[in-house]
């Protein structure tokens, strides 16, 4: 029987089966970043029960109360605003003698998109600012990767490249089914049932930079501690799919030197994946060395799995050492 040549439709099949594939192993990097979003709620929701607690302590329930009143009696009274974030802050101590004390104040922001670096983006048009998607990307991944048309890994697909119509597309379908398309005052769906839950009625103007909140340093420590596991969340997501993307790149390059179906079949079955021919019909050159399926595999198996805690660390030090005494 004949050899199936190996056109590009077939490549572009096997390549879209190893991306599912690789998604769906259980690597290092993927179980870092499930855990990481697994935990996050709970930090957030302790987080925000410390936030109520700071911000009720300078803004007493019954002051807000009043302020509902007069706001409800009086049609030229507007003093009460719905916030999610916040500017805390607290006086710190010189390190040097001479030094005055500082006010270290940062923001925090609840919201869905709301920022992850401490910089109130509200100058920015509907205080949004591209890398504020990442953390809805990241959390709501598996609802945005069963939603036809939409693409959770799209802006770490797209990193260093300029913007793009086909990066414009599915930022765009994205952020209409999170339900933050349409700006911060008129959330839908994932966006709305998000920001509801982290909601609190202040006396004062509508931004949260004109309000200063003191808390105590150790209430600012534990607010930055959930900006930071905020942060982990979204590099773990980072990390996970560039590793995927790396593997990618090297099947993909792979496959452009096969010339038959059946060594892209063998590189799939090398890499954990069970397809056969009739599959990549049916769904819809001699390389370098490298390029040889078994040897193919064995180099993208060796780009997952990269964290190495500590005592595996030691252990390594242990055997280079050893061996740079036997070569002396």
């Amino acid at each position: 029987m004949s050899r199936i040549r190996l056109n590009q439709e077939y490549r572009n099949k096997v390549a879209q089966r190893m991306r599912v594939h690789l998604e769906q192993e259980h690597t290092q990097e993927k179980e870092k970043f499930f855990q990481n979003r697994e935990d996050f709620k709970a930090h957030q929701d302790k987080t925000w029960s410390l936030a109520q607690e700071c911000v009720t302590r300078q803004y007493p329930k019954d002051d807000v109360q009043m302020a509902h009143y007069l706001q409800d009696k009086y049609p030229n009274v507007n003093t009460i605003a719905k916030d999610s974030c916040f500017h805390f802050g607290y006086m710190g101590k010189p390190e040097e003698k001479d030094e005055e004390d500082k006010y270290i104040s940062k923001h925090f922001d609840f919201r869905l998109n709301g920022d992850y670096d401490g910089v109130d983006g509200q100058d920015d048009i509907d205080g949004y600012r591209p890398r504020s998607r990442d953390f809805g990307y990241a959390y709501f991944r598996d609802e945005l990767n069963g939603k036809e048309g939409c693409n959770p890994d799209i802006t770490i697909e797209m990193e260093g490249k300029d913007s793009n119509p086909h990066w414009t597309k599915y930022t765009d379908a994205n952020d209409k089914y999170l339900g933050s398309s349409s700006g911060k005052n008129n959330l839908t769906s994932y966006s709305a049932q998000w920001d509801k839950q982290y909601e609190l009625d202040l006396i004062g103007r509508e931004y949260c930079r004109d309000r200063q909140i003191d808390v105590s340093r150790a209430e600012y420590k534990t607010f930055e501690d959930w900006q930071i596991k905020k942060g982990q969340l979204i590099m773990s997501h980072y990390k996970w799919i560039k590793s995927i993307l790396a593997q990618m790149k090297e099947i993909k390059m792979g496959l452009k030197g096969y010339r038959y179906l059946d060594e892209a079949i063998e590189l799939c079955t090398e890499l954990g994946l069970s397809v056969n021919d009739a599959e990549i019909i049916r769904c819809n050159s001699g390389g370098l060395v490298i390029y040889n399926p078994k040897n193919l595999a064995e180099r993208i198996k060796g780009m997952k799995n990269k964290d190495k805690s500590r005592e595996e660390k030691i252990k390594e030090r242990v055997l280079y050492e050893q061996n740079q005494q036997s070569l002396n």
